[in-house]
């Protein structure tokens, strides 16, 4: 008999509705004790309205119990849900009732985890359902969706099929050793194992887009100070999130936010001036931002267009042109104050990056934003990014396996090829073979799976 486990599933905080789950082989029973009015015969999938109360019978909350009966259910078990009142009290107290019944504290993602072992998921199914939740662009929920779905896990599926064909078929020659094995056998097991190294390589290739739907497209905003770099970020994230001044120096950290741009989650770091500088703080900031330089996938650089160039302009200009120029955009700020700063002067100076005019006052920051996020958006190509139907590598786990997976079948090839032995071959394919199933969980160990399941939250 299992534990029967419980937890608020909804987020802490004030809401209209908070659910509280109950899973397990009592879930039942502790409903019949929790439940004041619960009924003698309790249909599964039904809503029943009425109280929940502690174990002197006390009433905690209004509520509706629905009972599921295993193995229909999230988990493959049978589970109780009760969704009360939004108080973070309330639900409190419904766990503390359902504990006394017998039930016990669930642990972090152990609901999911239990529908991993009851086989209602995989494991890259699992993870997904943490995308899922912590998703906050279309893409990002998109992707996660899709994995859920398992298409990933067909496709994985797919890749291990046509490599037990490729061991059944290694298994006949090894079998028969005193058989010949003709060198267009030989071919043929290489031609099988390249075309499934590149079909390992293919997902391997949208772990950059799994990347920007984890972490964002990372954007660093720079110039010297007062430009209007946190005006600009301002502007872009739709709200006064970065302190503002006529002072320069203001900004004397990184400052981080997410924003949504079509549908893709970009991380917009608003940095301090680079400049020299006898300040201890300022300095520390200076060495941040040229931190987030080189950590960034594109450079927003920011120009008064009101005034000539200055030196701190040109040793800004210097530092950041030895990127590649397609990852910079100029913004010539302050165009309604003057007409200053020459296009070309920049282009030529960054060969290969974009340049635009901007303007922030009098209520041209809206149509700003829209301006520097179609760039955005056309430089990397998001409506394309958008539309992939490849199945997309979120995770740093899964590319991890994968690359594994295609180094064991690069070495088979090559030991095929220069007419080893097959069984040292077939060593290799096996390898691949585990290790692409440790992405679906077929040959996870506990480590991993507590790992995994360590990420999620409470009641899920």
């Amino acid at each position: 008999m299992s534990d029967t486990i419980t937890a608020i599933a909804t987020p802490l905080g004030e809401g209209g509705i908070g659910v509280v789950r109950i899973g397990g082989d009592d879930a039942l029973k502790i409903m019949r004790s929790v439940f004041k009015e619960c009924p003698e015969d309790v249909v599964p999938r039904h809503a029943y309205f009425g109280h929940a109360v502690n174990s002197d019978g006390e009433i905690i909350d209004e509520a509706v119990f629905l009972y599921m009966k295993g193995p229909a259910s999230y988990t493959g078990e049978d589970m109780v849900e009760v969704q009360a009142h939004g108080s973070n009290v309330s639900l409190r107290n419904i766990v503390r009732s359902a504990i006394e019944q017998g039930a016990r504290m669930a642990e972090p993602g152990e609901f999911t985890k239990l529908a991993f072992l009851n086989g209602k998921l995989d494991l890259s199914q699992a993870e997904a359902v943490i995308d899922i939740i912590k998703a906050r662009t279309d893409m990002t929920l998109e992707i996660a969706e899709k994995q859920k779905e398992g298409r990933l896990s067909e496709t994985i599926e797919s890749i291990r099929d046509s490599l037990v064909d490729i061991l059944a078929q290694m298994a006949v020659n090894i079998d028969y050793p005193d058989e010949d094995i003709e060198e267009a056998e030989y071919e043929e097991h290489i031609d099988s194992l390249r075309w499934t190294l590149n079909s390992v390589e293919e997902l391997i290739s949208t772990a950059s887009i799994g990347r920007i739907a984890r972490e964002g497209i990372k954007i660093a905003i720079v110039g010297k100070p007062n430009v209007g770099k946190s005006s600009l970020m301002n502007a872009i994230l739709g709200e006064g999130r970065v302190i503002v001044t006529d002072i320069p120096g203001t900004t004397r950290d990184t400052v981080e936010e997410s924003a949504n741009i079509d549908g893709v989650p970009v991380v917009l770091i608003d940095t301090a001036g680079i400049r020299d500088t006898d300040d201890t703080i300022e300095q520390i900031g200076i060495k941040r931002t040229e931190r987030a330089i080189a950590s960034s996938d594109m450079i927003m650089l920011v120009i008064d267009g009101s005034r000539d160039l200055e030196d701190e302009d040109d040793e800004i200009i210097s530092y950041v042109k030895h990127i590649d120029g397609e990852r910079i955009l100029v913004v010539i700020n302050k165009d309604d104050l003057g007409d200053n700063v020459d296009e070309q002067d920049i282009q030529d100076k960054i060969p290969g990056c974009s340049v635009l005019r901007t303007s922030l006052v009098d209520g041209n920051a809206v149509n700003a934003a829209a301006k520097v996020s179609s760039v955005i958006s056309n430089k990397f190509d998001f409506k394309n990014i958008m539309r992939t139907e490849s199945q997309i590598i979120t995770s740093e786990r899964q590319l991890s396996l994968l690359k594994k997976a295609a180094s064991d079948i690069e070495e088979a090839i090559n030991q095929l090829d220069s007419g080893e032995a097959i069984e040292l071959a077939e060593i290799n394919v096996h390898s691949a073979y585990d290790n692409l199933g440790e992405i679906i969980g077929e040959s996870a160990g506990d480590e991993i799976l507590d790992t995994v399941f360590s990420k999620f939250c409470l009641g899920k």
